[in-house]
């Protein structure tokens, strides 16, 4: 596997995931290095040399390091996976807005109200709940009559909203009331490569 992309990554990281995810969809040959933040691995050398903020995921393409799961999808669309990201200029902006809802109303919502639960973060959880229940509003009324978030296909922008949004029942964010982000779900779940991300023990019990 010396040519394979590798991901350092931590297997309850829905940042992680996302680019996981997208590797397994598209078939990018890939390896998955287990960062654990547990013992702090990602606030210590050798992983501050990868990605100074500390932060997972980070790729390793090459001479080409990048931290950041958004940036990583659009750096391994553009050059392996090109359908994912569209070129026409408005459906690129689409795309773009939804990476900026899953930089900011997903990591703040459901995201944030998860890490309370899941990893006992000192957050606070019902802002995060409200966070979350205004993003999941936005996302189901977009939702309402289409398949994918932008297009006719599925998106990095898709990518980019699954892992969270799935997993927002781990932070006790609900997802009965939004008929149209689970059969949105269920579609991403249903394609071609798919692979889920661990559920916490939070996740089990819900």
């Amino acid at each position: 596997m010396s040519n394979a992309i590798r991901i350092h990554s931590f297997p309850l990281s829905g940042h992680s995931h996302r680019v996981e995810l997208f590797a397994k969809l598209t078939g990018i040959d890939h390896e998955l290095v287990f960062v654990d933040l547990a013992a702090r691995e990602h606030k210590q050398e050798p992983f501050l040399t990868l990605n100074p903020a500390g932060k997972i995921p980070v790729i390793e393409d090459g001479e080409v390091v990048l931290p950041d799961s958004n940036a990583i999808l659009v750096y391994l669309a553009r050059k392996y996976a090109p359908d994912w990201l569209p070129t026409d200029p408005v459906e690129e902006a689409r795309v773009q807005r939804f990476l900026s809802l899953a930089a900011n109303e997903l990591a703040n919502g459901p995201a944030a109200a998860r890490l309370v639960t899941v990893f006992g973060a000192e957050l606070d959880a019902e802002r995060a709940k409200a966070i979350a229940a205004y993003a999941f509003d936005i996302l189901e009324a977009h939702l309402d009559g289409r398949d994918w978030l932008v297009g006719d296909r599925p998106s990095i922008a898709d990518v980019a909203i699954y892992s969270y949004t799935a997993h927002a029942p781990e932070g006790n964010v609900s997802l009965e009331p939004y008929p149209n982000i689970r059969a949105f779900l269920k579609r991403v779940e249903a394609l071609p490569g798919f692979v889920p991300m661990k559920a916490s023990k939070a996740g089990l019990a819900a």
